[in-house]
């Protein structure tokens, strides 16, 4: 047990440092040397875990997105009304965004890639992102039986609601300095944070409510 408690924790050690690596430099310009730094670590213990930097840079992706995965899950919105939960969902993950400007990083290099590394994933990380589609699906399900959420052909689902909650977070993280620079608006400022939950929160509700409000 204690071996594989010290493995545990220098296997999270050496992600935690690659996640901070390749948020600031991408896959290509990071280096595996600046990660073992970090740590004070070797490369070799490093692919003695991982194999391979792509191989290092894969896990690191899959620790991003299971932290906001396993943040979903801890919200317990099967507890709450439809609505509510679905405030409570766009709160979450307007609050880990901004608290987690690694994984947002990450994610835009990855997205700058031309081939990148997620459509290398296994099928059980691509299982583990669904349940962000599962928890929303239960909350519209439950919304559109009592008569709150709108229902039918037209009617929202859940990878719909769930790409602009995404895009209304992301966008508000990842976009901060040239907005502020550019609009003067800083979206994470003390000041303008109710504000911009608030406007994010009414946009999503909007896309559900039986009678918008």
């Amino acid at each position: 047990m204690p071996r594989t408690r010290d493995a545990d924790r220098t296997r999270k050690e050496i992600l935690g440092a690659a996640i901070e690596e390749f948020s600031a430099r991408g896959l290509l310009g990071a280096r595996v040397d600046a990660i073992a730094e970090r740590i004070h670590t070797t490369k070799r213990m490093i692919y003695y875990y991982f194999g391979s930097k792509d191989g290092l840079y894969r896990a690191a992706l899959v620790e991003s997105y299971r932290g906001t995965r396993d943040r979903e899950r801890s919200l317990h919105l099967e507890d709450l009304p439809p609505e509510d939960a679905l405030r409570e969902l766009v709160r979450s993950t307007l609050c880990y965004d901004a608290t987690h400007e690694p994984f947002v990083r990450l994610v835009l290099f990855e997205n700058l890639l031309e081939e990148g590394m997620i459509g290398h994933l296994d099928a059980e990380t691509r299982e583990v992102n669904q349940v962000a589609l599962e928890i929303l699906d239960d909350v519209l399900a439950r919304g559109r039986a009592s008569g709150v959420f709108r229902d039918g052909p037209d009617a929202p689902s859940a990878l719909d609601v769930h790409q602009v909650i995404s895009a209304l977070a992301f966008f508000r993280t990842a976009n901060r300095s040239t907005f502020r620079e550019l609009f003067g608006r800083d979206m994470l400022a003390e000041e303008t944070r109710p504000q911009v939950r608030a406007l994010v929160e009414d946009t999503v509700l909007r896309l559900v409510l039986a009678t918008p409000a």
